[in-house]
């Protein structure tokens, strides 16, 4: 069996602090993706196919044809009303919602990740060394660059992690790259990462003066209380060594498990959630856990992402599937069972991929997916309505945040620097 190493291991710390941030260029990156970066959901072959099926077809796309049935639903409900002599609106004309707006930023590439740590000063972070600050709680956004990276450098930098708390932040790029601040980003150092690592970083928070925590595409997660100078492991045994332990226990697709996890979160109290590279089966594990637990899925269709329901695992999980498919368990889920039941959400989603769900309360949930398609539900996700506010935007939304300490703002991250404020 193999385990990891239980002890501190210590990283080499040659880390020189620099000012904080070379002179920007006041230009502005207007260059677009080509492709969908390699961001945490996988849009599937399906949702594409059935897109070009309807558009060779000549029919609308599927934002178009929503606005047009609204129309002509809300036309046919007002002679209704005119025949009946009622005054309430139509239902579909009261579930076209608009509750986001469009916030410039000074680039156009894929934002990934953004995070406050104060209700007026924050970072965003993206593709091709995108790095961004606020200082007016994101109504306005001003390009930074790293000054201990030079500009031909840091714009092969994919940043796709910012975590701040209490004025110490730090940010996560590939190729690897580990950034820390002490001084809410007036100055950076970066930290050498053992290259005995096992797997590649893919996420850290910041959890106090000197404290961090970061998770690997492994499943390995590492806590550090000096800055990043040396990590202790909080995992024992590897998913692979779980894996083969376990596989008579009946975990659909252990066996094709390829050593690699994807979309790993965590909630509020620091339990993990992963699902495998192939999508189908996932893990999840809560500290003091000496090893991850795999789940099945439950169904045929494929992963794409998953999540907590209020950022608390043990008040249930939401899992998006291959065609726009969302399903959430019931509450109070027993997380040392290989199965679960999860309940189908009503969403019209046309076969679009669902990307990324977020609660911003108990009652109030918000869906993003493909083709900047939003969706929020106000009874806790049985049912959900189609909201309008990127309808006229191209691109695609990866990431919806809400920070319940800073008066639960919302933000909405896409490709081609798309960034959206929650205004309700």
């Amino acid at each position: 069996m193999k385990f990891f190493k239980s002890a501190a291991f210590l990283l080499m710390y040659t880390a020189t602090v620099t000012t904080a941030f070379a002179p920007a260029s006041t230009s502005v990156t207007t260059t677009r993706l080509s492709s969908y970066d390699d961001i945490s959901m996988r849009m599937s072959h399906e949702d594409h196919s059935d897109a070009a099926t309807a558009a060779s077809a000549g029919c609308d796309d599927r934002r178009t044809f929503m606005a047009k049935s609204t129309s002509c639903v809300a036309g046919a409900a007002a002679s209704m009303s005119t025949l009946a002599n009622l005054a309430s609106p139509s239902p579909a004309n009261a579930a076209a919602y608009n509750m986001w707006n469009q916030v410039a930023v000074p680039f156009g590439d894929t934002i990934f990740d953004i995070d406050f740590d104060s209700p007026e000063h924050g970072y965003l972070v993206g593709a091709r060394g995108a790095f961004a600050e606020t200082n007016d709680g994101g109504k306005t956004w001003e390009p930074r660059s790293f000054s201990n990276l030079d500009a031909e450098e840091e714009i092969n930098y994919r940043f796709q992690i910012v975590s701040f708390k209490d004025g110490e932040g730090w940010v996560l790029g590939k190729p690897t790259l580990l950034l820390h601040t002490k001084d809410a980003g007036k100055t950076w150092e970066r930290i050498p990462l053992s290259p005995k690592l096992p797997g590649e970083p893919s996420s850290i928070i910041a959890l106090g003066p000197s404290k961090a925590e970061m998770i690997t595409s492994t499943g390995a997660v590492y806590i550090t209380e000096n800055s990043g100078r040396n990590w202790k492991a909080q995992v024992k045994e590897t998913i692979d060594s779980t894996l083969n332990r376990v596989s008579s226990s009946g975990v659909t697709g252990a066996s094709y498990f390829n050593g690699a996890i994807i979309n790993q979160v965590r909630d509020k109290d620091g339990a993990y959630l992963a699902v495998s590279a192939r999508g189908n089966f996932f893990l999840t594990w809560e500290p003091g856990q000496d090893f991850w637990i795999p789940h099945n899925r439950g169904t045929s269709r494929r992963i794409q992402n998953m999540g907590f329901v209020e950022d608390d695992i043990h008040k249930g999980l939401w899992m998006t599937l291959n065609g726009g498919k969302l399903l959430i368990s019931p509450k109070e889920v027993d997380l040392n069972a290989s199965s679960f039941d999860f309940n189908e959400s009503d969403i019209k989603t046309g076969g679009y991929g669902i990307t990324d769900v977020r609660y911003r309360n108990e009652k109030e949930v918000w869906a993003v997916g493909g083709s900047n398609t939003m969706y929020v539900s106000f009874d806790g996700g049985k049912k959900f309505s189609f909201d309008k506010s990127a309808n006229n935007i191209p691109g695609n939304l990866y990431n919806v945040k809400f920070f319940k300490e800073f008066g639960n703002m919302g933000w909405a991250l896409g490709s081609n620097g798309l960034l959206l404020r929650y205004v309700g």
